[in-house]
């Protein structure tokens, strides 16, 4: 048992010896990788238009969620939807599959051990039984062995390193996919919300004007009965009630499917959702620090999703070059063995071997040649997709700014709309009520009126939205 366990302890120390003495042989082939270049612009194009901060030091991008959205209720709800949220969840599931094939192709860099044995015991019947004689002793027989095997292929050319370079890239991908995932989530919950409260205004505005009609109507049908005003007069105020009156259950329909979206992006089933915020629309505040355009490449995360996709085409060049390369294969094995239990173990019944073997592609039709070409082929591609997600960053942020002070303009343009047509509205039934003009102009100024208001809330929600829209350009949200 000791000889034996000598022996064992040498096999180690062979096998250990070679992983060592290979792996510091081991080179690896392919291009290393290197960020493509991409011009960024000094400033973002709107930014003075919007009244914003182009400063190195600071970006909105880089402020938390509950810094920007300071709605309890809308903070609320960016909680939940971030913990319960099926995209959040699928995605972080994502991240554990892929460190696993991370885990599985690492494997392949080192060599593999085994242990088995086998035993064998059988009391057969002496020969005399069986031909019928009077001797009735029977013969055991007992066999068994233990042998310890090791197999590996040496990564001289960095195959396996390269494979695993490129899981791992996949891995960094997938995390930052996720956090796309959170900034697309908290986005869709901050623009869903406000949607709603400004459906919320405009329903309240049509019930307003609902009510106005109604006195109207009321009105007109004493006067029509006392033979004041004409007949015409009182369909006249009808009309006016009914386009209200139908305006309102279009906008209710509108604020019950926006709670289903919203209870959607919870994680929950459809049904209500509290919207009283009186905050909601408020316009954004001025001077929003934006940084400088280079920082976004380190901030968004579909910029870095890509970028890590990239690095993982980049690898995949270096695992089709080393296939070009000879293969070494060692295998080795030993073990011991006896017919008896008692020399099962015994040193002299030992058995060692070892196999080394050495493949080089020599005609493949062509395969090799191509998985190259193809490998090559995927990295350009990357880096195309990579320098247009870099524009459309750019791009969107533009858009975000460009909106923050064009909604801010059209907000203003349509407040002074709304106080004109209040007036125009006031002065038509002051006029009407003193028989100096018909019902037409006081239903031509309502019906302006109405419009002018409900076209207000919109203004006010897409005022709101810009700053949505700049956070969640800038790369904020994932945090």
């Amino acid at each position: 048992m000791n000889n034996s366990s000598v022996w064992f302890k040498r096999a180690y120390a062979i096998i250990f010896t070679a992983v060592l003495l290979a792996a510091a042989a081991g080179c690896t082939v392919g291009p290393k990788y290197k960020r493509p270049d991409y011009p960024a612009p000094p400033a973002f194009r709107g930014a003075d238009d919007a009244s914003v901060i182009s400063d190195a030091q600071g970006s909105l991008g880089d402020e938390q969620w509950a810094q920007v959205f300071r709605e309890p209720e809308l903070q609320d709800l960016i909680r939940k939807a971030l913990t319960n949220n099926y995209d959040v969840r699928i995605a972080a599931q994502r991240i554990l599959e892929q460190q696993a094939q991370v885990q599985i192709t690492r494997s392949q860099q080192f060599p593999t051990l085994s242990v088995g044995g086998s035993g064998l015991g059988v009391d057969a019947p002496a020969l005399s039984n069986i031909t019928g004689g009077s001797n009735s002793i029977s013969n055991p027989i007992v066999a068994g062995s233990f042998s310890l095997s090791a197999a590996w292929n040496p990564d001289f050319w960095g195959l396996y390193r390269r494979q695993t370079e490129a899981a791992r890239a996949t891995l960094l991908a997938q995390t930052w996919a996720q956090r796309a995932v959170r900034l697309t989530l908290v986005q869709e919950v901050a623009t869903t919300y406000i949607q709603l409260r400004a459906l919320d205004l405009q329903v309240e505005i049509t019930r307003r004007t609902l009510k106005a009609r109604q006195d109207s109507v009321d009105l007109t049908s004493r006067l029509e009965s006392g033979g004041s005003v004409p007949l015409s007069d009182l369909r006249q105020a009808e009309q006016l009630l009914y386009t209200a009156t139908s305006e309102l259950p279009q906008l209710e329909q509108q604020v019950q499917q926006q709670e289903n979206a919203l209870r959607l992006l919870l994680g929950e089933n459809p049904g209500p959702v509290a919207h009283t915020d009186p905050s909601a629309l408020t316009p954004p505040p001025q001077d929003l620090p934006t940084g400088i355009p280079s920082q976004l490449l380190e901030r968004r995360p579909d910029i870095q999703q890509t970028e890590a996709q990239l690095k993982a085409a980049n690898a995949n060049i270096g695992v089709a070059r080393a296939q070009f390369f000879p293969q070494l294969s060692i295998s080795a094995s030993g073990g011991v063995g006896g017919n008896t239990w008692s020399n099962i173990f015994d040193s002299n019944s030992r058995t060692i071997f070892g196999l080394g073997s050495l493949t080089q592609p020599l005609f493949e039709g062509g395969k090799l040649r191509g998985q190259l070409n193809q490998a090559k082929a995927t990295d350009q591609e990357l880096v195309i997709t990579y320098q247009k997600t870099i524009a459309g960053a750019f791009r969107d942020v533009s858009n975000a700014l460009i909106a923050l002070n064009k909604q801010r303009v059209y907000r203003e343009q349509q407040e002074k709309l709304v106080e004109a047509a209040q007036d125009s509205t006031r002065l038509a039934r002051l006029r009407y009520e003193g028989g100096s003009t018909a019902y037409l102009e006081v239903l031509t100024t309502d019906t302006n009126l109405f419009s002018a208001q409900l076209n207000l809330a919109t203004a006010q929600q897409g005022e709101a939205l810009s700053l949505v829209q700049l956070y969640s350009a800038l790369g904020g949200g994932w945090q």
